[in-house]
């Protein structure tokens, strides 16, 4: 219950993770310690043979569910996870990026004020391998039309309802293995989601030499990119004006993040 009494919603989270044992800790605490009351926490584990699923088990401590199974992928992975919780607000921490303080709390919170909202995404921290901070985005008021050419949904940041997933048809699609977040949010703007971005910070994302972000950047991330904005409309969106809805964007982007500087610097 939160202190105010009002219930907030169940809030169901996935975690897939293979081979993640240096980091599979670090995220599972960074969940647990959020202490919200009405959590279904599933870590999805394809078949770890580097000791990171007895980590997640010695973790779990009866709150988190550790199930190893083999699956076809980081997307199959999170759609066997979701398929066994039933929790009104879901969204998913990859095993190697990070829940900020409180950000639990926060999200219920906000679904709760806000019944007619069905996606929210916050902003980020970036660290590295150490966990020391190395970059932020503090990104601007939500804007669908530069969603459909170019992504900076924070994933990590990101809780929708389940009844969104539902009408989107409640899966990610396995064939991704780059964009399936840019892919998911697309498909629940199609069925007329309404998204707001939240000026608070969500989530942490940790860079490191073998994620599969730096790694199959070229090898799968841009073909695929590009099959998004095909499918999507991004590409019927003329180049100058792509330009120029994304360096507006960007503008905004800093001015955001300035704003957030002075008031940190303000104390």
């Amino acid at each position: 219950m939160d202190p105010d009494g009002a219930q907030l919603p169940s809030i169901a989270l996935v975690t897939p993770s293979l081979n993640q044992h240096q980091y599979i800790g670090q995220a599972i605490r960074s969940v647990l310690d959020q202490a919200y009351g009405r959590l279904q926490y599933v870590v999805q584990d394809g078949g770890s043979t580097d000791g990171s699923e007895r980590i997640a088990q010695r973790l779990a401590a009866g709150v988190c569910r550790v199930v190893v199974e083999a699956d076809r992928g980081q997307a199959d992975a999170i759609n066997r996870g979701f398929e066994r919780t039933d929790s009104e607000i879901m969204g998913w921490l990859n095993s190697d990026d990070l829940l900020a303080p409180g950000t639990l709390h926060r999200v219920g919170r906000y679904f709760h004020d806000h019944p007619s909202v069905d996606m929210i995404y916050g902003n980020r921290l970036i660290v590295d391998e150490s966990g020391l901070e190395v970059g932020r985005w503090i990104l601007p008021d939500h804007d669908t039309r530069l969603l459909s050419f170019v992504d900076y949904v924070p994933q990590e940041s990101m809780f929708w309802r389940r009844r969104l997933w539902v009408r989107a048809g409640a899966r990610l699609d396995v064939e991704l293995q780059f964009v399936l977040d840019w892919d998911l949010i697309l498909r629940f703007l199609r069925v007329g989601a309404i998204v707001r971005h939240v000026p608070d910070l969500y989530g942490i994302f940790r860079i490191h030499p073998a994620q599969k972000t730096q790694s199959r950047l070229d090898e799968t991330g841009r073909a695929e990119m590009r099959r998004v904005r095909a499918d999507y409309g991004g590409l019927r969106i003329a180049p100058w004006s792509r330009a120029w809805i994304h360096a507006r964007y960007l503008w905004r982007h800093k001015a955001a993040d300035r704003r957030y500087e002075a008031a940190f610097d303000g104390g």
